[in-house]
């Protein structure tokens, strides 16, 4: 059995994904698409790129990291027809999606999360030192968003999807009670939240771009992750933050009431409620390490070889 896996190339998160599989599955994965038994579209918005003549003649896969119905719009409905012709089976990471898909598609859908590198993401004990070395304050309050937030058609209008402007509300809240609230940024595309935080004079540091190193790193030295977005496929800060002993909350999108406690998963109208858990998402998290994470995908390709 070969696994062709679509190309993407995009210093994004699933760049990632494509290079840990090969580090660890090498052996049934090829570089061409006309070797491969199998081709796996771990990316479909780069379907195109795959010769229709390989997609015709192979089995195929396909990920569907997240629907969002709102923009669900003519040509994204005939796109995805266009590509379901030619797909054998579907892949989603959350049962949300999964729930989405059904709506679109009779054909089978397996349901897993992708795994976590736990070499990247890992519990760091010395926090002191770690905010020593980053210049925050042993008694500041740390709150982490480690995603884009602003539109890139203009770099102003927030990212909706991703619940900015919730973040901004929740934010102002926690610095009612937290005088020492410092907000810490990472990722590109946070032009909306930065202009927000200098109108209302909240204080917040901002690292663009930071290696796996630092990230993890930045996760280690928080006392607070919040996922506040209305869509999302995973997100993967829920791993992150599960693997790295972060308390984190979360809004009840993707996989994340599959891996976090109830009461840390809060609605837009109660997020003062919500509070972490952190021994139960890192019990949830530990079904998901490499090399045990993969043994899933591994099951589900030979289902589909021998289908």
């Amino acid at each position: 059995m070969k696994i062709y896996i679509n190309k993407v190339k995009e210093n994004w998160v699933v760049d990632n994904f494509i290079n840990e599989w090969k580090e660890y599955n090498l052996g049934i994965t090829t570089k061409y698409p006309k070797n491969a038994e199998i081709i796996w579209i771990i990316a479909p918005w780069t379907w195109k790129q795959i010769s229709k003549r390989h997609l015709a003649k192979k089995k195929v896969i396909c990920t569907i990291h997240h629907i969002d119905f709102n923009k669900f719009d003519d040509a994204e409905r005939s796109n995805f027809y266009d590509r379901d012709k030619y797909i054998d089976f579907y892949h989603v990471i959350s049962k949300k999606t999964e729930n989405q898909l059904k709506r679109l598609t009779s054909k089978k859908i397996f349901t897993q999360p992708f795994w976590i590198d736990q070499r990247k993401f890992h519990y760091l004990p010395d926090k002191k030192s770690l905010r020593k070395k980053y210049k925050f304050n042993s008694e500041s309050f740390l709150v982490g968003s480690f995603q884009r937030d602003t539109e890139g058609h203009d770099l102003i209008s927030p990212k909706l999807s991703k619940g900015p402007d919730k973040f901004l509300e929740i934010v102002k809240d926690l610095q009612k009670t937290k005088n020492n609230l410092e907000v810490v940024l990472t990722g590109k595309r946070r032009n909306y939240l930065i202009k927000n935080f200098e109108e209302n004079f909240i204080n917040y540091r901002y690292f663009e771009m930071v290696d796996f190193s630092s990230l993890n790193e930045l996760y280690n030295i928080l006392d607070l992750y919040i996922v506040s977005s209305r869509i999302e496929g995973g997100p993967r800060s829920v791993f992150e933050c599960a693997q790295t002993e972060t308390p984190i909350i979360s809004t009840d999108v993707g996989f994340a009431s599959e891996i976090l406690a109830q009461e840390s998963i809060f609605s837009f109208d109660d997020h003062l409620k919500a509070s972490p858990n952190i021994d139960f998402a890192k019990n949830k998290v530990s079904n998901f390490l490499i090399p045990e994470g993969f043994q899933y995908y591994l099951k589900m390709f030979n289902e589909v070889y021998e289908s």
